[in-house]
């Protein structure tokens, strides 16, 4: 089997799995001999980087990211340079792209992720309310004259529900719940009349989420028992 029918049939497995592909672009902030980062978010080793080419820091790059439902982690396949000739080749009004950051401001009306696209907050999916910190997946447009961002839509990077967890840290709005989950009573959906306290079994929907020692926070958790 040569190296295209190799790549099928890699395909093929991981469309018959229980997985997600998706294809986003970005800019390589680390690249060393053997691994680098695309927007400080998505690792990748160098022997997914087709046609043996060198990637430079600040290099735009298309990659192919595969998505396990089950332990939500995200893997990259496959890296390519990203060529911007500049000659009509469908970077237009309609023309879309998929690319990843984080949430690093947050404005009464507007949002920022990487310092380099700003938001709505009507772009956003339901049920999710920006938080500095979150790991977001934007799909936006290049507009041709400027080649500014446009971004049309603002979803988690990843999220998971958790099951009869326990709030084990509460201090002023915010919390920990599991000793691994950040919440803040800022940004947090609670059914009515419910006040979280320590040692609750509790239901949750977390997304992923930069917040000191913590990777994930909690959007919004539901009582199973009072501590």
């Amino acid at each position: 089997m040569d190296s295209s029918e190799a790549e099928k049939a890699q395909h093929l497995r991981l469309l018959e799995g229980d997985t997600k592909l998706k294809t986003v672009q970005g800019v390589v902030t680390k690249f060393c001999s053997d691994y680098g980062l695309i927007d400080e978010l998505i690792y990748f080793s160098s022997d997914v980087v087709t046609g043996n080419e060198l990637l430079k820091v600040g290099q735009k790059v298309t990659a192919v990211v595969e998505e396990d439902k089950t332990s939500h982690g995200l893997k990259v396949i496959k890296v390519e340079a990203f060529c911007d000739n500049g000659n009509g080749d469908g970077l237009s009004d309609s023309c879309t792209r998929i690319s990843l950051g984080c949430v690093n401001s947050l404005m009464e009306d507007v949002n920022c992720i990487n310092h380099t696209t700003y938001f709505s907050l009507d772009v956003v999916c339901k049920g999710f309310e920006p938080y500095q910190g979150d790991r977001v997946e934007v799909k936006f447009s290049i507009q041709p004259d400027t080649q500014s961002r446009k971004a049309l839509s603002v979803t988690p990077l990843r999220h998971k529900h958790v099951h009869e967890v326990c709030i084990t840290h509460l201090r002023g709005r915010n919390g920990v719940i599991d000793d691994s989950i950040f919440f803040t009573l800022d940004s947090l959906k609670l059914p009515d009349g419910y006040i979280p306290r320590v040692s609750d079994v509790v239901n949750a929907v977390v997304v992923e989420s930069v917040q000191s020692c913590y990777i994930w926070r909690a959007i919004s958790m539901t009582l199973v028992k009072r501590g």
